[in-house]
């Protein structure tokens, strides 16, 4: 019998994948991939064990997907960014799951440098990046390693949308 918590998680990071593959265009009406080979795919990642590459990439993004009751924010930011750095992408994310809402409402936090750092790549202001895609803070001590900011699954697809019309290729790597 599979670990019930493991399935959970499968699960949240398959609902994750198949509602940014059909929000941002990738998949047909059955869910299957247009163009198989395209690297804008949005997909889940094989287990790399020490090295662990994250949940779900949706490049220039790493997803650490999560679907628990106690939640450990800047801890699963650490290792999302950790884990995007393996993966040689730029941005780690995490997405939690929030219990009976639609996958649309799951919470995506990123740290304060990773907000900053796609906030400059797409050359905006920080009220109108705020604005346009919900961003909330959450300020937890005088430790900035411990802040960072929530918005929804649903702004992040428009987020990620956004990055990848509007921001040259080599732009993402260079806001390292």
């Amino acid at each position: 019998m599979a670990n019930p918590n493991k399935v959970k998680g499968t699960a949240w990071e398959s609902a994750v994948r198949d509602y940014l593959n059909g929000f941002l265009g990738l998949v047909d009406e059955s869910g299957t991939f247009i163009n198989p080979m395209d690297g804008a795919n949005v997909r889940r990642a094989a287990q790399e064990g020490a090295r662990d590459v994250g949940d779900i990439h949706a490049a220039p993004f790493v997803l650490e997907a999560k679907n628990t009751r106690a939640p450990a924010v800047p801890t699963w930011i650490r290792q999302a960014e950790v884990e995007a750095r393996h993966a040689g992408f730029p941005f780690g994310v995490v997405v939690r799951k929030v219990r009976g809402s639609a996958v649309a409402m799951g919470r995506v936090h990123v740290s304060m440098r990773t907000w900053t750092r796609v906030r400059l790549a797409l050359g905006m202001p920080t009220d109108e990046f705020a604005a346009l895609y919900g961003w909330s803070v959450s300020l937890r001590g005088l430790d900035t390693g411990r802040w960072y900011l929530t918005t929804t699954v649903r702004d992040f697809a428009h987020l990620l949308g956004d990055f990848r019309r509007n921001v040259p290729s080599g732009v993402s790597r260079a806001v390292r």
